[in-house]
């Protein structure tokens, strides 16, 4: 495949708008990720860079206000077992990556980036494959404030159980009574709208 098939123009527009900070973090990542894994394709999903090999993503990045982020979606990948501390500070291996002196030394980023590589093409499973979520069943006032709006309802219900979960969890897990109301009043327009819970998302 040609490097131009293989680069996505999207992902320089993403670099070029990161912080001043965080532009050469994500330069030396790609780079690195294309030197370790000539075949990778670039991809924008969830509105960030990724790195797919045979139709599978093989890492991730991003950049935040403060700071940058870089993953490996495989189970087994290198730097998982260094990575049980970050992950608290921030998603991916490597927790916050603020300056490039956070990353590993380029030749260890390599060999990370190749362990990752060959665990897709052993069939591994992404560390991120989770187990279908049960149902949940809508709150009472969610219910209520569905009843009143015919368009939010058909939407709603036209959801598979998952999108409906987005919702329900998204209005009760506030914390305070009037943020509460202020998620059920969201969720009511944009499912009139017939909008997903995370529906800015979906288009990237």
């Amino acid at each position: 495949m040609s490097d131009a098939l293989r680069i996505d123009p999207r992902i320089d527009a993403y670099i070029e708008k990161s912080a001043d900070f965080a532009r050469p973090i994500l330069q030396l990542l790609r780079e690195q990720v294309h030197r370790a894994c000539p075949e990778t394709v670039e991809a924008i999903k969830w509105g960030m860079p990724h790195f797919l090999l045979d139709g599978k993503i093989l890492a991730g990045m991003a950049a935040f206000k403060a700071h940058c982020t870089f993953g490996f979606w495989q189970r087994g990948a290198a730097g998982d077992e260094a990575a049980e501390g970050k992950r608290s500070e921030a998603m991916g291996q490597y927790g916050r990556i603020e300056k490039l002196a956070d990353l590993p030394a380029q030749r260890e980023l390599q060999r990370q980036i190749k362990q990752a590589a060959a665990l897709i093409r052993s069939g591994a499973k992404s560390s991120l494959e989770r187990k279908p979520r049960p149902r949940l069943e809508a709150p009472a006032d969610l219910l209520a404030a569905l009843a009143a709006d015919a368009k939010a309802r058909a939407t709603f219900e036209a959801f598979p159980p998952g999108k409906q979960r987005d919702y329900i969890e998204w209005i009760t897990e506030a914390k305070r009574e009037d943020t509460r109301a202020k998620r059920l009043a969201q969720s009511v327009e944009w499912l009139a709208e017939g909008k997903a819970r995370h529906w800015k998302y979906e288009a990237c």
